[in-house]
């Protein structure tokens, strides 16, 4: 029995001096990490003294680091002396320059933790208390320059870990509302399928183009922007572009899967509106536009599953404005205008102009363009003798060209059967006046010797009313003409005039 209590007391004296004995604590305890490398210095006492030596975390290009030491109430060991992983502390450092931007910083611990970026001057996440379990903070930080970084960890009893991580975070910049130009849409991406979380910009389009589609990537993926990525579930695009366009006609298509809708107006009125969730589906809108810079908007939303949105823009081609008639009519004390376009022209709009003498003309009016062919516009201003009046037309290319003149003779009357003015011509019309309504009225031109030149059908004729009669188409060289008008197989009347 002697025997054994004395090996026992051996043993136990061994243990004992084998476990106090010296260590040499390695590091200077101020010296900071660089490289993405933390130094870390570790202390037997939670109050950070007892220094044991130095460990180190992270990675060269990463100062990302999740330690728990070993376990619970175990020796853990450092450059220099090992301790038990129970009420010790640790103090990290690194010396780090990072680009100017936003980042994230997280750290967590069990139990108490802090960090700071000014060498230990202010703390910006401080949870330096007892815990008693693990949690985490998280604070985003402006950054910019050389940052130094201390961490303080404190552990009592239990379990035992301190986590650090860092990372840019993606912060949207651009503003919102501004336009793309030229061929190129500003698109704004949003998580949400109402604009709900901006995330970025996109742009589509080319330079000779605004025509795109867009499939995004796939279903349910990562689809990046000028800032962060959108998952492409439950997310909405609003595009945007100011396009200049010259007068026309235009064709607009839009699709997508699900939801869209197109704006010239900035969002104010939708001519496209398809504005709930489908299977892909495509609109097309139709229209006339004057020249200008439209503020093209479409808005894009996808729910779940397949999503695509695409636009295409036509000009179609515009046929040339074809005027069937125009003349005038007295009503009362006043001249009504009336004129005819061909079903196939593109008018945009008509100014209606009068002369008094057939040379200098004036605008009395305009009349704006519709989808009729048939139009009218009333002089109440008349003059005694005769009035000239043309048409001036733009068409929705920007082109203008001009009626034939027509005259009307006011408060006077014709002393024969039929009135021809003038009668000296150097231009390439004359203009004719009946002093009775004809139904069948044909104008025909004679040279001296009563050989026909021209035979001309007007039709209708009203009392009074002054029509022009085209004589280029017989290309009159100088000298005597004669012009008849006759009403079906009757002669009205018989007058003489001259070309120069």
């Amino acid at each position: 029995m002697k025997r054994i209590l004395l090996s026992l007391f051996a043993f136990m004296a061994f243990t004992a001096t084998s476990y106090s004995q010296t260590c040499t604590p390695q590091g200077d305890q101020t010296t900071y990490g660089t490289n993405d490398v933390w130094i870390g210095y570790v202390y037997d006492n939670m109050d950070f003294t007892g220094y044991v030596g130095y460990v180190t975390q992270g990675s060269s290009g990463n100062p990302f680091f999740d330690q728990n030491f070993g376990g619970n109430d175990v020796m853990y060991a450092t450059n220099g002396c090992s301790i038990r992983t129970e009420t010790f502390s640790v103090r990290y450092k690194l010396r780090r320059t990072v680009p100017n931007g936003t980042y994230r910083v997280t750290l967590g611990g069990d139990d108490g933790y802090r960090l700071s970026l000014d060498g230990g001057v202010t703390w910006i996440i401080d949870n330096a208390g007892n815990s008693g379990s693990y949690t985490t903070r998280v604070v985003d930080l402006t950054l910019s320059g050389t940052v130094n970084a201390i961490i303080e960890y404190t552990e009592n009893t239990g379990a035992n870990r301190v986590l650090f991580q860092l990372g840019a975070v993606c912060v949207p910049m651009e503003n919102q509302s501004v336009y793309g130009t030229g061929n190129t849409w500003r698109g704004y991406v949003y998580q949400g399928m109402n604009f709900e979380t901006y995330k970025g910009m996109v742009t589509e389009g080319t330079s000779s183009s605004p025509v795109f589609d867009q499939s995004f990537g796939g279903d349910k993926v990562n689809y990046n922007t000028t800032a962060c990525p959108v998952v492409t579930d439950t997310f909405s695009v609003r595009y945007r572009l100011a396009k200049t366009l010259t007068a026309g006609s235009f064709t607009f298509t839009l699709g997508a899967d699900d939801g869209y809708r197109f704006s010239l107006d900035g969002g104010a009125n939708w001519v496209i509106n398809n504005w709930a969730p489908h299977s892909f589906t495509t609109s097309t809108y139709s229209a006339s536009l004057p020249s200008g810079t439209y503020n093209m908007v479409i808005e894009y939303y996808e729910r779940a599953g397949q999503n695509r949105v695409n636009f295409s823009l036509i000009q179609n081609t515009v046929l040339p404005v074809n005027l069937v008639s125009f003349a005038g009519k007295h009503q009362g004390t006043a001249l009504e205008l009336y004129w005819k376009v061909t079903d196939d022209s593109n008018p945009d709009y008509f100014e209606v102009e009068k002369s008094t003498e057939g040379g200098s003309f004036r605008t009395l009016g305009t009349v704006k363009a519709t989808t009729a062919t048939s139009y009218h516009f009333t002089d109440a201003s008349l003059t005694s003798g005769n009035s000239f009046y043309r048409l001036k037309i733009k068409d929705l290319t920007g082109a203008v060209i001009y009626s034939n003149v027509i005259s009307i003779r006011n408060n006077a009357s014709v002393s024969s059967g039929v009135n021809v003015f003038p009668n000296i011509i150097t231009g390439n019309s004359l203009n004719i006046e009946t002093a009775a309504p004809l139904a069948k009225a044909m104008v025909i031109i004679s040279d001296a010797t009563g050989r026909q030149l021209n035979r001309t059908v007007i039709g209708r004729m009203s009392k009074g009313q002054v029509n022009s009669v085209e004589t280029s188409v017989s290309k009159l060289p100088s000298g005597i003409y004669f012009l008849q008008v006759l009403d079906g197989n009757s002669n009205i009347g018989v007058q003489r005039f001259i070309v120069k």
